[in-house]
């Protein structure tokens, strides 16, 4: 989770392996020239819009202008990937009535950010997702973006309405700013799909929902609550809120112990951490735990400790990045009830009602998926939803793919298997074909790692 520009993470490029998916029809054939009807193209709700017509809506033609952000990217992606290029087409940028202000894109100084893309050469479909971590609208254009534009899809992303390490300051319950960005995804999915309507004369034939950590979160959430405005969902390592835990809040603290030297490694192997993934542990200390854990604690028991982090979050890197020395101290299941009513807003069920695949990294070291993913799928086991589910453990991967170029030899990009896992989401809803089952996908010995992920030859549908 990308949690402040300030933050210190490898900066890298995109995969872009191959999927199947609809064939992208002509322009022609829906009646259009290269950006045809962008006059009609009105966002419903948007309190400001901008419409351009681009040649390329990749982020190897869109690097360098204002219609894409490559610094909100850095860390989420592994260098020396291949990236689709050559996607001409339509950007809508603008922003919902908000009153925070976090988000300064543009130089609009408002929240409720979002740009939508029309490519010439539409396949019927439509992708939407949610910044992860603390990011901007931006920060999935190489991950997601480019290869699904490639496609033939249209996409749209949200800030989620609030953004930065300081986001926690915005609503006025605790809870509010996390609660916002479920509605703000709902609402610029129901404006996207009229987007595509007033470009293509119809709406999507299918609609899907995706995203990384917080984004799989949102993917989750979408598909519990608003089932009727998709057809599936790809979870990439999301977030688990539940009530009672577990959370982030139940394990970052241990983690953050052991900043403060008061917890010993067998004590994150309780809370979920993954054996093997010490190496991790040090760059996670410096980059990750100590931030993620103050401004989530912040956002939902302000009352802990009022004085960190305070009104903020901190202005350079080192004041973001420091912990609270309280947090080590953290016992959620001993906070007051209205701390966990303040989860229980925005807790996840297992109820989903589409299609769903979830990604996981065996060594992630800021979710552990014992604490996460693990959790989700007996969830949607035990709300009779399972055969709605499908959960692949990535050996080798962890929370973003930038530390492969660190670690290439005890690591493997997500990625490729997310876009594989993405092939099968289409497969699925689309031919009726059934992903392989739930399993761990090997990190391979040989090939190319970075642009290939094979999860496993799928199962033939049921007869009948």
């Amino acid at each position: 989770m990308r949690l402040s520009r300030a933050v210190p993470i490898v900066a890298a490029t995109l995969l872009a392996t191959a999927l199947s998916g609809p064939t992208p029809t002509t322009a022609a054939a829906v009646g259009e020239a290269h950006c045809g009807r962008q006059e009609r193209v009105r966002i419903p709700g948007a309190a400001f819009q901008q419409t351009a017509c681009l040649p390329d809506l990749t982020t190897t033609g869109l690097a360098g202008t204002p219609y894409t952000d490559t610094t909100d990217q850095a860390g989420l992606t592994a260098q020396g990937t291949r990236t689709p290029s050559g996607v001409p087409g339509i950007q809508v940028d603008g922003y919902f009535p908000d009153s925070s202000r976090f988000n300064n894109t543009h130089g609009w100084g408002h929240d409720a950010q979002f740009v939508i893309r029309l490519p010439d050469r539409w396949n019927g479909g439509l992708v939407v997702t949610g910044a992860p971590g603390t990011r901007r609208q931006y920060a999935t254009d190489k991950a997601i973006s480019d290869q699904v534009l490639a496609l033939g899809y249209a996409y749209a992303a949200t800030d989620k309405g609030n953004s930065g390490s300081d986001f926690y300051r915005d609503g006025k319950r605790p809870g509010d700013a996390v609660a916002e960005w479920n509605t703000r995804t709902t609402q610029l999915t129901r404006a996207a799909r009229r987007a595509v309507t007033q470009r293509y004369g119809h709406g999507p034939r299918r609609t899907y929902m995706t995203g990384i950590s917080n984004g799989g979160y949102l993917t989750r959430w979408q598909l519990e609550n608003h089932p009727e405005l998709y057809d599936g969902g790809v979870d990439w390592e999301g977030a688990l809120w539940t009530a009672d835990g577990p959370s982030l809040l139940t394990s970052l603290p241990t983690a953050v112990s052991r900043m403060f030297g008061s917890a010993r490694d067998e004590d994150l192997y309780r809370v979920g951490f993954a054996r093997g993934s010490e190496f991790l542990w040090p760059y996670h200390e410096r980059a990750y735990w100590g931030v993620t854990q103050k401004i989530y604690r912040a956002e939902f028991d302000p009352s802990y400790d009022p004085g960190c982090p305070g009104p903020s979050a901190g202005t350079t890197p080192e004041q973001i990045l420091a912990p609270c020395a309280s947090d080590a101290r953290y016992d959620y299941a001993s906070r007051p009830a209205s701390v966990h009513r303040a989860v229980d807003r925005v807790a996840l069920t297992g109820r989903i009602g589409r299609p769903l695949i979830t990604l996981h990294g065996d060594l992630d070291a800021l979710l552990p998926k014992a604490a996460d993913s693990d959790v989700y799928a007996r969830m949607i086991d035990a709300s009779g939803r399972g055969s709605l589910h499908r959960y692949f453990t990535i050996a080798g991967g962890t929370h973003v793919d930038g530390l492969y170029d660190t670690y290439p030899d005890r690591l493997r990009p997500i990625l490729p298997c997310y876009r594989s896992a993405f092939d099968a989401l289409v497969a699925w809803v689309e031919r009726g074909t059934r992903p392989p089952a739930d399993h761990t996908v090997s990190r391979p010995a040989s090939g190319d790692v970075l642009n290939s992920c094979a999860l496993s030859t799928p199962v033939a549908p049921a007869a009948g």
